[in-house]
């Protein structure tokens, strides 16, 4: 931990950090991640929001990173042009941009801690404030792309990437990926001329998977993907924007209120602690340190882009989160499935790296047309119910909050069917809260490989069924969602997904 860290402690008045090392083995069967992050206005409130769901996958890393917005430069006066040409045009020759620091992680934990006690009321999992501060390390940030020298964050990266658990690690890149990709380039110089270096490639290709909003910097296509061609990527380029700054052309107009400021007002904002009201909003009156651009707070300035008080600004790297939350959706599994994180496919050049794009759309019911942010906008009610509901959790009684149902199938996940024949569909929920809950299944039709449609008989019940169409060939595949939710509000939702696969 730096010197800063250890006296932000002090300050926020937290218990010591523990003696033990936070590289320790993780037992959680939880997906474990490393978030790397350039502390951009919607990274602070990407961040406060993955703190409230940080009991569903095991942090074991925070970084401090750079990219092409944000950098501190090196503090010697070094000019530096972007690589980046919108970014290069757009700043031209500078020797730091808009640096917002490297205290503002513990900072935001120090408000969580605040609110831990009440949360651990509600879910089990979430880790304490003194394990998240234990995990916060400063990477490589002089420069937007810099990955020349080692630091104390990509050696921890390192150190993770090299441990003896083989389980993945998701790397959330929020910024840049150069501290990633110095960690990377690290193991390669101490071990590629050596009789080890074939099996620690494969071991760190194994294990990390990149789940990257954008190339915020030319570190990923210059190095990480010629060298290291195996590691599996997640590349959100177009789906995000149903979260970030351009949401208002994205997001149909019908579920623009869950974005609005009467939602975030009411829900998010005030009366849930000191985590949640230090959320960035449109016309909120703060201000984020050392970034000039950030103007969002007033409410001139709001108006201009014909925003209201307390309007959403943006989350755009929280898909990289939610991609981990296991609602039932199997998405993990399979990219490709779609799920909370979107829904990516295969690059037709690439088998480890897989893709959103304009060519990766959803039916969207409001437009009437497909679209490539709706296999993550379709999502959004269901978010911002769930989001809304962690935000009671940290200041409401268990018995005054809402929790969410608990799903299961009643017959496998996977099941061969064939042309013709009759299928039972089959579930159950209980509700903790002893809330009735509401039943549907419905057919996500851009993810099958069967082209066409199945009627669902009985689609508002726990038990339906369909038949297979007769013109479903063998390995065609059919996925169908049973759909969750409670009666209390904020209303919550989980899933199970059944894959009919047709056989011969």
């Amino acid at each position: 931990m730096q010197k800063t860290g250890l006296l932000l402690l002090v300050l926020l008045g937290l218990w010591p950090l523990a003696i033990t090392s936070a590289i320790a083995q993780s037992t959680s069967t939880k997906p474990r991640t490393i978030i790397t992050t350039d502390g951009e206005v919607d990274d602070v409130d990407t961040f406060i929001r993955m703190l409230l769901y940080s009991n569903e996958f095991d942090i074991v890393g925070l970084t401090y990173s750079s990219s092409q917005w944000h950098y501190k430069g090196d503090g010697k006066g070094t000019k530096f042009t972007s690589e980046v040409a919108n970014t290069a045009k757009r700043y031209g020759e500078q020797t730091a941009l808009r640096w917002p620091g490297t205290t503002w992680m513990e900072e935001y934990i120090g408000k969580y801690a605040k609110v831990y006690p009440n949360l651990i009321k509600h879910a089990k999992g979430y880790p304490t404030p003194d394990h998240l501060l234990s995990l916060v390390r400063v990477g490589n940030i002089d420069f937007e792309g810099e990955m020349s020298h080692d630091t104390e964050g990509s050696d921890f990266i390192k150190k993770i990437l090299l441990d003896n658990n083989p389980s993945p690690v998701y790397l959330q890149i929020w910024g840049g990926t150069n501290t990633v990709a110095r960690a990377l380039k690290s193991i390669e110089d101490q071990y590629k001329n050596t009789p080890n270096w074939s099996a620690i490639a494969k071991k760190v290709s194994d294990k990390a998977i990149i789940y990257a909003v954008l190339d915020q910097d030319a570190t990923y296509q210059k190095y990480v993907a010629p060298n290291w061609p195996h590691i599996k990527v997640l590349y959100n380029s177009d789906q995000f924007w149903s979260f970030a700054y351009l949401w208002p052309r994205v997001v149909p107009a019908e579920l623009q209120p869950y974005l609005g400021g009467k939602w975030f007002a009411e829900h998010i904002k005030f009366g849930h602690g000191p985590l949640l009201t230090a959320y960035y909003l449109w016309g909120d009156g703060q201000k984020l340190a050392g970034d000039p651009e950030h103007t969002h707070g007033d409410m001139e300035e709001a108006k201009k882009f014909g925003r209201s008080q307390y309007d959403f600004i943006s989350e755009g790297d929280s898909p990289a989160f939610f991609y981990l939350i296991d609602v039932g959706l199997r998405s993990k599994e399979n990219v490709s499935y779609g799920g909370w994180g979107g829904r990516m496919v295969q690059s037709p050049t690439n088998p480890y790296r897989w893709e959103d794009g304009k060519h990766v759309t959803d039916y969207d019911p409001y437009t009437k047309k497909t679209d490539a942010a709706y296999p993550q906008t379709r999502w959004i009610p269901v978010l911002q119910n769930d989001f809304a509901t962690r935000a009671d959790w940290c200041v409401k009684s268990y018995k005054e909050a809402n929790h969410p149902p608990v799903v299961k199938l009643n017959h496998a996940h996977d099941l061969r069917v064939k042309p013709g024949q009759s299928i039972t569909l089959s579930g159950s929920a209980t509700d903790p809260d002893g809330d009735n809950v509401s039943y549907r299944w419905w057919q996500y039709e851009e993810v099958d490989t069967y082209e066409g449609k199945v009627d669902i008989q009985q689609a508002d019940q726990a038990k339906a069924s369909f038949t297979v169409p007769e013109d479903a060939t063998p390995g065609k595949t059919i996925h169908l969602i049973l759909e969750v939710t409670d009666a209390k509000a904020p209303h919550l939702t989980r899933y199970q997904r059944v894959i009919a696969t047709v056989g011969d």
